[in-house]
């Protein structure tokens, strides 16, 4: 053997034993539990960004509050104490109000607002303010358009039906609407609802219409008025250094997964808020689907103080989104 072939021997040898590249790991926290919907379509997106990053990207999922509380996910992933995490709209509050746009009132009963969604001026419009925070937005999961007043005896289905009823509240700005119907508001997460409704803490409810039937809202409620009164998104975000920090195969990636499980969610949401009013009508439930009517009824009032309320707290960025989301309505 001469030297040439022996040198190139031992190259070769070297470089075969030379270990692969280890995956980036992107730790990613979320609030669900396993069999949530929104859960399952996460589990999606994780395994696609996996394959379409050719095993580059190691998405290491902790649900159910097992890396962080819903609350510390945002800053969290700002500061970079982990890379990756996926609230619900009204969790962003102070930190960005104009996420809760969608429960502006009946203004996204369309679903073909949320299939258009994340190409839509509205969408890149909130992404930039989410940039302005450190953090890159990398999914819209559409989870409902789809809700239910819940009550007892008498459903809620006219603004005077609100009168004096103790409901459960979202957040600041949705809850003017319904004071001014004349209800008055307590804002609680979904997991505590079933206990106040039983105890008698609250009258009444909104949730979305699967998660009346996954909670069992059946058991301390039997009347139900179906609505589209708001719409409810989880979004995914990453940190801003981080997400630079990878490459572009690695970047578009994220992006065509991220676009893949919106695709996803719509779909699977639209399927669920389909099963779900036959399953509680089941259970005992007096089921009310609002008419058109009813629903103008409604929003004539609601909006309006939704309006005034979310401007109040998010000043410009907030005037102008409603702009842009006027402009989707078709």
């Amino acid at each position: 053997m001469n030297a040439r072939t022996l040198l190139a021997g031992t190259a070769l040898a070297v470089v075969t034993t030379l270990p692969a590249m280890a995956a980036t790991p992107i730790r990613c926290s979320h609030q669900l539990p396993p069999q949530h919907e929104v859960a399952k379509v996460i589990d999606r997106w994780a395994a696609e960004v996996e394959t379409l990053s050719n095993g580059e990207l190691d998405i290491q999922l902790f649900g159910a509050n097992a890396l962080a509380k819903p609350e510390e996910n945002i800053p969290s992933v700002a500061k970079g104490s982990f890379e990756c995490a996926f609230s619900v709209n009204f969790q962003w509050g102070k930190t960005l109000p104009a996420m809760n746009v969608t429960l502006r009132p009946f203004a996204f009963s369309d679903p073909e607002i949320w299939r258009d969604w994340p190409d839509s001026e509205p969408a890149a419009y909130l992404e930039r303010l989410m940039e302005e925070k450190r953090l890159k937005n990398i999914a819209w999961l559409f989870q409902t358009r789809m809700s239910v007043f819940t009550s007892n005896d008498e459903p809620l289905v006219a603004p005077a039906d609100f009168q004096g009823v103790k409901i459960r509240g979202l957040n600041p700005a949705f809850d003017t609407g319904l004071t001014a119907m004349g209800a008055a508001t307590s804002s609680m997460p979904g997991s505590e609802v079933y206990q106040a409704l039983s105890t008698g803490v609250i009258d009444a409810a909104i949730t979305d219409v699967a998660a009346a039937y996954a909670r069992k809202y059946y058991e301390v409620q039997n009347q139900m008025t179906v609505t589209p009164v708001i719409s409810v998104f989880f979004n995914g975000y990453m940190n801003q250094a981080f997400y630079d920090g990878l490459t572009d195969a690695q970047r578009a990636a994220l992006d065509e997964a991220g676009r893949k499980a919106a695709a996803w969610a719509v779909e699977d949401g639209l399927a669920a808020e389909e099963a779900a009013p036959g399953l509680l009508e089941a259970e005992g439930v007096a089921l009310h689907v609002a008419t058109p009517e009813e629903n103008e009824a409604i929003r004539a009032v609601m909006q309006p103080a939704f309006d005034a309320a979310f401007i109040e707290e998010g000043g410009e960025d907030v005037t102008e989104l409603l702009k842009l989301v006027d402009g989707m309505v078709k």
